[in-house]
């Protein structure tokens, strides 16, 4: 029986819009390797630590709590204005593909 709950499951999710677990898994790659293209060749010294974790984070969740860290260090190499600029490009690679709490909120900033 658990065929018949993995294919209602599908029909499910089908019907939600929610990707595939494939379409999930590529996107998680996708924007993995937009991260780690962001540190570029600090990531392999200054920001090794952060590279690291974003390389080996385990699913799209991680990926989302890890724009913190990843955000500090894009900071200590382009500034401020630089690095929020570039965090929004990768935030809104997440858009639909987490759940309604983890959602970017507007920033007072600007």
């Amino acid at each position: 029986m658990a065929w018949w709950r993995r294919a209602a499951q599908s029909i499910s999710s089908l019907r939600s819009g929610s990707p595939s677990s494939a379409a999930l898994e590529d996107s998680v790659e996708d924007i993995r390797e937009l991260m780690l293209g962001t540190l570029g060749a600090s990531a392999a010294t200054s920001h090794a630590p952060v590279a690291r974790r974003i390389r080996y984070a385990q699913d799209l969740q991680a990926l989302w709590y890890l724009r913190g860290d990843l955000m500090a260090a894009l900071a200590s190499l382009h500034g401020e204005s630089r690095a929020r600029e570039i965090m929004l490009g990768i935030s809104d690679e997440f858009d639909g593909l987490l759940p309604g709490g983890l959602a970017s909120r507007p920033s007072p900033l600007g």
